[in-house]
């Protein structure tokens, strides 16, 4: 994404704002070339002797002048600050729904630390690049460009020699901005590599202390904090030394101007007001210089950071949708047909499975660890496509649905629930407003979780921790089994989902997933013999392949099954 780009995409939805900056910049810019003016005609008019009373006006349109210009500055200032936080709130919106749409391998190749620095860090160089960009730079640059007309209209010899000086001015700080934009991404990249270690180190903290692994994290940070260190100091000597380059080129134009002044006004050509007039105007060109020096330097560190907001923006998603088909609100089937699929390539995880679960119906999915079961339910969610064979729900190629449509009507349970820092009502309903109280009321009686939410100390309006904390297993258990009721999907995946609960919750939940399945297809994933009780059918994996398939109540009745042979050494032993 170029500059210009983001000032199109993001600007021009406030073009009214813009508009007024605009104004605003321009005002003071003119009201700035003006006061040096009324200066020269108070010299003129005192060396002349004129009258006291022309003075006194003269000082009074300074004074008022200098003030709207500075009244102007100001009211730009603000104006630029409003726009570019709708601007670059805007970029966060879109950064961020973008990531979140990407697929799972994009996520697994880039920590959460890195992404938070990407869509909250490098757009904030952002906002404080732009926010001063168009009031400091396009202003300053509309100030030096009015300056040389003013003194071109008072010797042509002046606005020759400070337009060289400017021109130079500017051809340096051109070459060296590639130079420091190249040192500004390479901070920022250090940067984000020590966000993402330490937003993933946090998060394993109890891991890291129960195996005495902290001096060995504080080893890497140390090395982290180290390179960050490096790379910053770099950018930033090169930042200062362009710094100090430029204060001598202002100091070089300001002497310029005094000694073009002194020659015209000793040649008579010159008055003494014109004389200080063009030296003032030579020492107003520093400033606007300085100016668009430190932004260019600021512009460095905004391009580093747009480099990676664009890159992140190019990366997109693998799993799209070919149709837009949706899906009936009724109990799906499934079918898988010849699939094969693996995370990495030439590395199948799943090896030519196939296997139909019939609407109303429930599969128990039992293997080992490793066996693929997870990896069916990533397929069914098209968080990941086959590499080979075909994925159908309701006879349809799954590709050929549109995904919210997929996601819709695919609802999961598992192990882990994830909780927000929010009233229970949003986690409840994943903070969709068209769910009513009544609904939520209506689905925790039917489930007959009405007990528990009447303990909860504001009802649905009970603020949970981050991560749910206050809350046991079961309590989560419950809230996840009530998110699914009310999505009211055609299919309900269990992985897992009670593998960790107290007898007296697991009968509770036990009770809701009866309700669960009423008029619904089931998936269940199983390492225990009571999960697949109530499966009409069974599905046994082993290393990616169909090691059995068929209806519960045959293989039970077969002794020489696989599946009932687990029945008599139990379940979760021979599953381990």
């Amino acid at each position: 994404m170029s500059s210009l780009k983001f000032l199109s995409t993001y600007l021009s939805p406030q073009r009214g704002a813009v508009v007024l900056l605009a104004a605003l910049i321009f005002g003071g810019i003119g009201l700035q070339l003006v006061n040096p003016q009324l200066i020269r005609y108070f010299l003129d008019t005192v060396q002349s002797g004129g009258s006291e009373t022309a003075l006194g006006w003269v000082a009074g349109l300074y004074l008022a002048f200098a003030l709207l210009q500075h009244g102007a500055g100001l009211a730009a200032s603000i104006v630029s600050q409003n726009v570019t936080w709708r601007a670059t709130n805007a970029m966060r919106h879109d950064l961020l729904l973008h990531t979140l749409r990407l697929d799972l391998p994009f996520h697994q190749e880039h920590a959460p630390g890195e992404l938070i620095e990407r869509v909250e860090g490098d757009v904030n160089e952002l906002s404080v690049y732009f926010s001063e960009f168009v009031v400091r730079v396009v202003g300053n640059g509309m100030l030096v460009v009015g300056i040389l007309l003013a003194l071109y209209r008072e010797d042509w010899r002046v606005g020759v020699g400070l337009t060289i000086y400017v021109a130079l001015t500017l051809l340096v700080l051109s070459l060296t901005q590639n130079v420091a934009v190249k040192r500004w991404t390479e901070a920022r990249q250090a940067s984000a590599a020590q966000y993402s270690f330490i937003e993933e180190r946090l998060v394993g903290a109890e891991d890291l202390r129960a195996n005495g692994a902290v001096p060995y994290v504080l080893y890497r940070l140390q090395q982290l904090m180290r390179r960050f260190l490096e790379r910053y100091r770099a950018a930033y000597t090169l930042r200062t030394v362009l710094s100090n380059f430029t204060n001598v080129l202002a100091v070089t134009g300001y002497a310029l101007g005094l000694a073009l002044g002194v020659y015209l006004f000793r040649q008579g050509v010159a008055s003494l007001g014109t004389a200080y007039l063009i030296v003032n105007y030579s020492g107003m060109l520093a400033v606007p210089l300085q100016n668009i020096r430190a932004q260019l330097q600021g512009w460095q560190q905004a391009l580093a950071s747009l480099a990676r907001i664009a890159e992140l923006f190019a990366f997109q998603p693998v799993v799209t949708s070919r149709s837009t088909q949706t899906l009936p609100a009724t109990a799906l089937s499934v079918e898988f047909d010849q699939v094969e699929f693996g995370y990495a390539e030439n590395d199948n995880v799943l090896h030519q499975v196939s296997f139909t679960v019939r609407p109303g119906r429930v599969l128990g999915v039992l293997g080992r660890t490793g066996s693929g079961k997870s990896t069916l339910v990533r397929l069914l969610f098209r968080l990941y496509d086959p590499a080979a064979g075909v994925i159908r729900l309701n006879g349809v190629d799954a590709r050929d649905l549109a995904l919210d449509t997929v996601r819709a009507q695919v609802g999961m349970v598992t192990q882990e629930v994830q909780l927000f820092q929010a009233s229970l009502r949003d986690n409840l309903t994943f903070f969709n407003p068209h769910i009513s109280d009544e609904q939520i009321t209506h689905t925790l009686r039917e489930l007959r979780l009405w007990d528990w939410l009447s303990r909860q100390p504001q009802g649905l309006d009970t603020e949970l921790e981050t991560g749910g904390r206050g809350l046991s297993a079961g309590e989560a258990q419950l809230l996840a089994f009530t998110r699914v009721f009310l999505k009211k999907p055609g299919l309900v995946i269990l992985d897992e989902a009670s593998s960790r609960l107290d007898p007296a919750t697991e009968t509770l939940l036990e009770r809701a997933v009866d309700q669960l399945f009423q008029q619904r297809t089931g998936i269940v994933i199983a390492h225990r013999l009571q999960t697949v009780e109530r499966a009409d059918d069974i599905l046994i994996l082993d290393q990616g392949r169909i090691a059995e398939y068929g209806e519960r109540a045959q293989l039970v009745a077969d002794p020489n099954s696989r599946f009932s042979q687990l029945l008599k050494t139990g379940l979760q032993e021979a599953l381990a």
